[in-house]
């Protein structure tokens, strides 16, 4: 017999020899023959309890001839199946034979190994020399009305009576057979429950990941065109279940592969189409919609442009966009998200920014410019400033609610206009032609649209007569009193001299400015062009106060005269028509248009672009004019540069600008000699073309600095597009729209064309791992 003399060098020898047969055990050293042989022999008695607990701890029994180890069986089980085998004591293998020895009065052992093969259950103790019921030791407590049977108790001996092994095993429903049955599902946890909610079928893995990705085509296609998800009734029986339920139902009436996975065919509690799963597979898309954004951006410098408005529910909400540069050089403004906010103090939205940067990784210290309000509606905020001005537009609200309050008298306007284009064609004082005499219609301004005010007014002057016939007919017929006193009222102001004349003074304003908004609208407008607009802007207001006056009064005096109004004798004094005249001071009519009205409103429309451009932003706006590519880059003024480049101390050290000194020598050089930037026309051309050549690795703070003028907003017209979506989104019949649903709705609406690349696969991806999922694919 082999002796060792530690439990290390038993499991060593133990291990290499078991390596070549590892289902045999016919070669294989086992642990209770040593055991056995020492205890039999009297020596080593010593090293028995240290081979046994190793053995006890290592090794348990299986299946015939075969050993294995504890860590096979799971975790939650192993402490249970140690304790169980500490009491039993070494196990003998099934597969060796017994030695036959003396035994007293009992005589010599006729238990036969063979019955091991025949009884798979059996289990052999050494130390109480019995055989145990393995699966019924196992299972003694999940197991009922086991009695105090030997074959779990103190082992059974008594190996003549091979009947007993019958009458354990028992019928159908014996206690033996349930703990055999428990310990062949014990031993195949696929079987189990938590096995089969965790771990499905490849089948059904297949079913529910394409259940899942029908819902979120669906939503998708409802997403990217800003309609509702829900209806009011979805139950069975409802003719209207709603936009997704209804779009789901009609891909599985054009598509088998839809329709085998959906709805009746889907089980009852994995559906993939209530309200939660939709929600959250919106929240997914707009994720992975904003995390393809932030990747643009990266750890580089970006601009925010903020507003806020409220939406349909009367909640306030802060908008805020990003203006960066992306990693072709293009410039990008971005949706990033909304939040409400309870007031609009300067704390409550840097702390609603702050938020907001914060939840999608994006630093403070990175902004480089921002942007809090559109100009055209500011100079429409500041033009009412003057009271003329306010009475205009109040006057015009009186007219658009008696007019646009019954379609009636909307179709009433287009019937009349349409009488009087004909009338002029047969007079010949109107061309026809493609594009021309365009039906008209009065729409109310709005405070996110910024040419609306322009177009409000232009109408109402070229439908003046049309209007003013309306206006009599409603005085005159409405059956309702009310509309009729409504109507007199505001064609007595609309009738006017001062209605008039407010009316072309801010046709004019808003004229001039119309064509500066259009131009701040766009998302790649770059500050230098926009310069160039409001000087040009500024210049023609200036000339209208000083040079305009006598051209204007005359247009408007024959407007009057073609339209019958009476116009006042500007050497008289002036009344105020439907106002109190103690509300004015005894001037007159020519004092009181031209300085009270005329040049009031034109100054203070002056006096807010030069606010907003004073002379440190002129300077640092004719700095930026220096890297304009236009014509050759034939302003590009190197000091100027160097100066601009000062106004970014935390970006530009002493060092980097001697540094920039040398690369703007080197960069004018190349790029007027380069043939490719000779069609470039414009800052942000110019900043695609330094990364298409590579130029931008090469003059590196000349890159940086063209970066830092494109990233300074212009105009916040992409946040007043995010109200009007929201408008979109979150409209009279969805009014209810939570916040986190209503931001992820308009990420996705808004940024069409980002969201058009996010995979639905990642959408998926980030659904599965919002949280604990039935099943997993």
């Amino acid at each position: 017999m082999k002796k060792y003399k530690s439990i290390q060098s038993y499991w060593n020898n133990y291990d290499t020899s078991n390596k070549s047969q590892k289902t045999s055990t016919s070669s294989t050293p086992v642990i209770n023959q040593e055991i056995e042989d020492i205890n039999h022999d009297g020596e080593d008695r010593d090293n028995v309890s240290n081979i046994q607990s190793s053995y006890e701890v290592e090794v348990v029994p299986h299946d015939p001839g075969l050993r294995v180890p504890i860590s096979s069986y799971p975790l939650k089980y192993q402490d249970e199946i140690r304790r169980k085998f500490v009491a039993l004591g070494p196990c003998q293998p099934r597969s060796h034979n017994f030695p036959q020895k003396d035994h007293g009065s009992r005589g010599k052992r006729r238990f036969s190994s063979k019955w091991f093969d025949k009884y798979d259950w059996l289990e052999y103790s050494v130390e109480k020399d019995a055989v145990f019921c393995f699966v019924c030791y196992l299972f003694k407590e999940r197991t009922s009305n086991v009695g105090g049977d030997a074959f779990m108790n103190k082992g059974f001996d008594r190996w003549h009576r091979s009947e007993s092994y019958i009458s354990h095993i028992g019928g159908i429903g014996s206690a033996h057979q349930q703990a055999k049955e428990k310990y062949e599902l014990f031993r195949n946890q696929k079987t189990s429950i938590m096995e089969s909610l965790n771990k499905q079928s490849s089948e059904v893995a297949g079913f529910y990941k394409s259940r899942l990705l029908y819902s979120l085509k669906c939503l998708r296609f409802l997403l990217r065109q800003g309609l509702a998800f829900r209806g009011h009734d979805e139950s069975e029986s409802s003719e209207n279940k709603g936009n997704f339920r209804e779009l789901l139902a009609w891909l599985a009436e054009i598509s088998d592969d839809v329709e085998k996975v959906v709805f009746k065919n889907a089980p009852g509690n994995n559906q993939m189409t209530s309200g939660g799963i939709q929600k959250e597979l919106i929240n997914s898309c707009a994720k992975e919609t904003t995390k393809l954004i932030i990747e643009e951006i990266k750890d580089d410098f970006f601009g925010i442009l903020a507003d806020e408005s409220s939406d349909a529910s009367g909640k306030e909400q802060l908008a805020l966009c990003l203006r960066y540069i992306d990693q072709k050089g293009r410039l990008n403004e971005r949706f990033l998200g909304i939040v409400h906010v309870e007031d609009t103090t300067a704390v409550s939205l840097k702390s609603a920014i702050q938020s907001l940067l914060m939840e999608h990784s994006l630093s403070m210290s990175k902004i480089r410019g921002q942007g809090y309000d559109g100009l055209q509606l500011t100079l429409v905020a500041v033009a009412k400033d003057n009271c003329d001005c306010t009475w205009l537009f109040e006057q015009l609200s009186y007219l658009l609610n008696v007019i646009g309050v019954s379609c009636k008298r909307k179709e009433m306007i287009r019937m009349i206009q349409a009488q009087k284009v004909a009338e002029a064609l047969n007079l010949g004082e109107i061309d026809s032609g493609k594009g021309l005499n365009q039906e008209l219609s009065l729409s109310r301004p709005g405070d996110t649209r910024w040419g609306s005010h322009y177009k409000t007014i232009l109408n109402v002057i070229s439908l003046y007569p049309t209007i003013t016939e309306v206006l009599l007919t409603i005085a005159k017929g409405a059956s309702n009193k009310e509309d009729r006193v409504k109507a007199q009222l505001v064609l007595y102001s609309f009738e006017s001299f001062d209605f008039v004349f407010m009316a072309h003074l801010m046709l004019y304003i808003f004229g001039y400015t119309n064509q500066l908004s259009n131009a701040l609208q766009k998302k790649d407008q770059d500050i230098i062009n926009a310069m160039t607009l409001v000087s040009l802007t500024k210049e023609k207001l200036q000339s209208l106060r000083n040079d305009g006056w006598e051209n204007f009064l005359d247009r408007v005096i024959s407007f009057c005269k073609n339209h019958e109004i009476e116009v006042p004798d500007m050497n008289d004094y002036y009344v105020p028509p439907g106002r109190p005249r103690r509300l004015f001071q005894k001037v007159k009519n020519i004092h009181r248009f031209r300085v009270e009205m005329f040049l009031s409103v034109i100054d203070l429309q002056i006096q807010e672009l030069n606010n907003r451009f004073d002379e440190v932003n002129m300077e640092l706006l004719i700095c930026m004019a220096c890297l304009n590519p236009a014509n050759s880059f034939a302003a590009f003024d190197q000091k100027k540069i160097l100066r601009l480049a000062e106004f970014y101390p935390h970006d530009f050290t002493k060092v980097d600008l001697l540094e920039l000194e040398f690369q703007l020598e080197m960069y004018i050089d190349d790029v007027r000699n380069d043939a490719q930037f000779q069609q470039v026309k414009d800052l942000g051309g110019l900043s695609c073309m330094l990364v298409e050549t590579s130029k931008d690795k090469t003059f590196p703070y000349v890159y940086l600095l063209l970066k830092l003028v494109l990233i300074l907003p212009v105009a916040t017209a992409s946040v007043e597009r995010v109200f009007s979506g929201m408008s979109f989104v979150k409209s009279r019949l969805r009014n209810s729209m939570g916040d986190q649903l209503l931001n992820d709705s308009l990420v996705t609406f808004i940024e069409k064309d980002i969201f058009l690349q996010v995979s639905d696969e990642s959408v998926l991806r980030r659904f599965q791992n919002m949280k604990t999922r039935r099943v997993n694919f």
